[in-house]
């Protein structure tokens, strides 16, 4: 006779828990049957279990027996929606029953529990959690509004150098030392550092006018800390006059680095010729020796033109024979021949002197599929400048939004996603993070050299 009631256990006020030992083997009906027998009358009509469970007062009644070795033992549950004293009353006429059956019986009460207590307890933890979550997301928004905020004053005070545009801080054409970085994104993060004498490379492509510019100044270049900032190094100090390099800390990039690092990575800075003989090369690539008298720098400051910075010509009325294989071309009225066109000599001047054994195979290009293209154009261009980047799904809805400079940490996040698109450089330590968080696609502005994997890396 399992009893059923309107009243269940997660609506009643209290809980009845009941030990009981039974010395004989019974049932689970034998039990409910008993505690409902000698209750009955004891306490009058209107606290009668029957009446009680028509009314809705309490609950079912849960018992769990357990035979072992000719008696049964367990615990009984009852729920009740009515007062205090009401329950306590019930409890102890239930404890009174001392027959189930033929079978002598104990009752004990071991427990009176208020079930609101630990409602209590799971409201307040709730609302904890709730508060966290809330406190988390409104800080969350403050730091977003700030970070916002920030760039686009770091932003605002971007110029641009020479005719090529190259992106620098305002302070470059006044300072006496300007730093030298790979890229525009280099050049916010030492903005928003208040470093503002920095200019870019320009990616790849070292311009004339970043090359005399460095004729005039002292400088510094702050490389990546991996084997792309070395080659950067190597690069352009075959191009022009480099003072001092410095080193980004390993596997790390200027434009993700904190203040406190890029000031302690500029404040040991080292003379390129040392930089580059740890890194194994053992000339410096562009000469500096002082220049023959009456072949200084103009009353601009400006030093030799371009493609003299090697080694400047004989003195005056002499000629030099030419390297075999150098030809001659037309002669003039005096019958001497010409050299080679001034612009080749450039560029063999200028070519970086690397040994063989250093030359390493250039990895195979990736180029985007037009699917690919047009899949991911539009959500790139929507970036541009803002320094951010965006994680989508298959369907190329977005999935979460952080900074570049915080994408390293934030691809946990997005573990699983179909692709990344940011404005800014794809490196090798973005490529193994999205490897490992199973992410399919990262698109960006450049790539540095990656290796090979299961991720798909695009420039558009």
């Amino acid at each position: 006779m399992n009893a059923m009631a309107k009243t269940y256990i997660g609506a009643a006020k209290y809980l009845i828990k009941i030990r009981f030992k039974i010395s004989g083997i019974v049932d689970h009906e034998d039990i409910i049957g008993a505690v409902f027998g000698q209750s009955e009358g004891l306490l009058g009509d209107e606290m009668d279990l029957k009446e009680l469970q028509r009314s809705g007062k309490i609950g079912r009644i849960e018992v769990r027996p357990q035979q072992t070795e000719g008696t049964t033992t367990g615990d009984l549950e009852l729920p009740s929606s009515m007062d205090m004293a009401q329950t306590s009353l019930l409890a102890a006429a239930i404890e009174t029953v001392d027959k189930v059956g033929p079978c002598e019986a104990k009752f004990e009460i071991i427990e009176l529990q208020d079930t609101r207590s630990k409602k209590k307890d799971l409201i307040k933890n709730r609302a904890q959690e709730l508060l966290s979550r809330l406190m988390t997301d409104t800080a969350s928004e403050t730091h977003t509004l700030t970070d916002t905020l920030r760039e686009g004053a770091r932003a605002s005070k971007i110029a641009s150098y020479g005719p090529d545009q190259i992106p620098a801080g305002p302070d470059i054409e006044n300072a006496p030392e300007i730093v030298i970085v790979e890229g525009r994104a280099d050049v916010l993060n030492l903005l928003k550092n208040q470093i503002d004498n920095c200019i870019a490379m320009n990616g790849s492509k070292v311009t004339q006018s970043l090359i005399d510019l460095c004729f005039r100044k002292q400088t510094v270049l702050f490389v990546d800390g991996d084997r792309g900032g070395e080659l950067n190094a190597r690069k352009i100090s075959a191009l022009t006059k480099i003072d001092y390099v410095a080193r980004a800390p390993d596997g790390k990039e200027v434009e993700e680095i904190t203040r406190k690092e890029m000031l302690q990575c500029l404040s040991k800075k080292v003379p390129l010729k040392e930089f580059l003989e740890k890194a194994g090369v053992s000339e410096t690539p562009f000469d500096r020796r002082p220049l023959r008298e009456g072949m200084g720098r103009d009353e601009h400051g400006r030093g030799p033109p371009r493609g003299r910075g090697r080694e400047m010509g004989p003195p005056h009325g002499e000629r030099r024979p030419l390297s075999r294989g150098m030809g001659r071309n037309r002669p003039d009225d005096r019958g001497f021949g010409r050299g080679p066109p001034r612009e080749r000599m450039d560029r063999f001047d200028r070519a970086p002197r690397m040994p063989p054994a250093e030359m390493e195979p250039r990895e195979p290009e990736i180029r985007p599929t037009p699917q690919e293209t047009e899949q991911f154009t539009a959500p790139l261009a929507s970036l541009k400048g803002q320094m951010k980047a965006k994680a989508f799904d298959a369907q190329m809805k977005e999935v979460g939004e952080t900074n570049v400079n915080t994408l390293y940490d934030s691809l946990d996040q997005f573990k699983g996603a179909h692709a990344v698109v940011l404005d800014g450089i794809i490196t090798k330590r973005l490529y193994d993070k999205a490897q490992t968080n199973g992410i399919s696609y990262l698109i960006g502005v450049r790539k540095g050299k990656l290796g090979t994997g299961n991720v798909r890396a695009l420039t558009l």
